[in-house]
């Protein structure tokens, strides 16, 4: 009996750790452009990541510096390659290069290695701190639950899914704009989605990502 509890409690333990590793994904952001050789299998790759895993968010940012090496790509998106920058001079990494993923704005590798790519979730996830500010929506505005030492920032994106995705990429962000600073309190900010929307919560100047939160 003491053995078959033990069991139970375990594996309402397991469960609760999923669901809390649901309720906060990772978010996986994968930086690419269609003149990128590499880049198609990155895309594959994290398509299979986003279909086996609950507890991960992708988006994928087009960049326009490898415009010049053939067609422009329609979906670059100067404030990818903005985005890009931020990340990789605040992890002090060498330079930019494609398909290149981040998770949570911590942690980089190149999108093609499903090693490194699940060895940086899993990273991730073992350091989830529940205390942590979460997102909710009512269908009218976002607000942040929670405490903060410091003022976050929130950045809605727009992207495309479904039916909507003619694309081989997962969840392509079309639009990016700050919904301004929290400081605390508990005003919400007005979102209007009419598609397929995100909001992201980090740290001031595309710092560490705190929270995702899918508004569709």
């Amino acid at each position: 009996m003491m053995r078959f509890f033990a069991l139970f409690v375990l594996a309402a333990s397991s469960l609760g750790t999923a669901m809390a590793e649901a309720d906060r994904p990772v978010l996986v952001e994968l930086f690419a452009n269609q003149n990128c050789p590499a880049c198609p299998k990155a895309h594959r790759t994290m398509r299979q990541m986003s279909e086996e895993r609950d507890d991960i968010f992708v988006l994928t940012w087009t960049v326009n510096y490898w415009d010049y090496l053939g067609e422009p790509d329609p979906m670059a998106l100067p404030v990818a390659k903005e985005r890009q920058m931020s990340y990789t001079d605040r992890l002090s990494l060498r330079a930019p290069y494609t398909p290149q993923s981040f998770y949570d704005g911590a942690k980089e590798c190149p999108g093609t290695r499903k090693k490194d790519i699940r060895r940086n979730i899993n990273a991730r996830l073992k350091i989830r701190d529940e205390s942590l500010p979460s997102l909710t929506w009512d269908g009218d505005a976002v607000r942040v639950l929670g405490e903060s030492a410091e003022a976050l920032e929130l950045t809605m994106v727009e992207y495309l899914s479904g039916d909507a995705n003619k694309t081989g990429m997962v969840n392509p962000v079309t639009k990016a704009d700050s919904l301004g600073l929290w400081m605390g309190e508990e005003t919400g900010f007005p979102v209007t989605c009419k598609s397929n929307c995100a909001v992201l919560l980090h740290e001031q100047d595309v710092g560490e990502v705190i929270a995702v939160l899918a508004l569709n």
